[in-house]
């Protein structure tokens, strides 16, 4: 068992994530005898998959659903598939944010090209006026 303090330098969070994640379900505690968090490992696995997830990009109710499902169906199999689907989501959101970043890209070397190509002559103009 770990105390709220313990878990949340595990983590590099602050207690206020820990307690917000207990909130919204997604972890539990048990209490000490002076009423104090105390987390198992279980609760500080279930931490380690939200992290993972945000890192990812999944929403708090993506991610809450996939760590719970393992409670109702203790061989993963639920879990598994539902994470297969959000990550397959994903996988598709972080391609479409790739094609639009690269035609971004493009987009910025055509004005970069063509700027430096402008900035050129008018250096090209002043130096024969000069």
């Amino acid at each position: 068992m770990k105390t709220i303090r313990e878990v949340a330098a595990k983590f590099d969070v602050s207690t206020r994530t820990i307690r917000y994640y207990e909130e919204l379900g997604l972890i539990s505690s048990n209490r000490s005898e002076g009423n104090h968090r105390l987390y198992t490992k279980k609760e500080c696995a279930k931490l380690k998959l939200i992290f993972r997830g945000k890192r990812y990009g999944f929403s708090l109710e993506e991610i809450k659903e996939m760590v719970l499902l393992f409670d109702y169906d203790r061989t993963g199999m639920a879990q598994l598939e539902r994470t297969i689907t959000y990550g397959n989501q994903r996988i598709q959101q972080i391609d479409q944010a790739i094609e639009e970043l690269l035609e971004m890209k493009e987009e910025l070397l055509s004005l970069k090209k063509s700027f430096s190509e402008r900035l050129e002559k008018l250096v090209e103009e002043r130096d024969r006026h000069e």
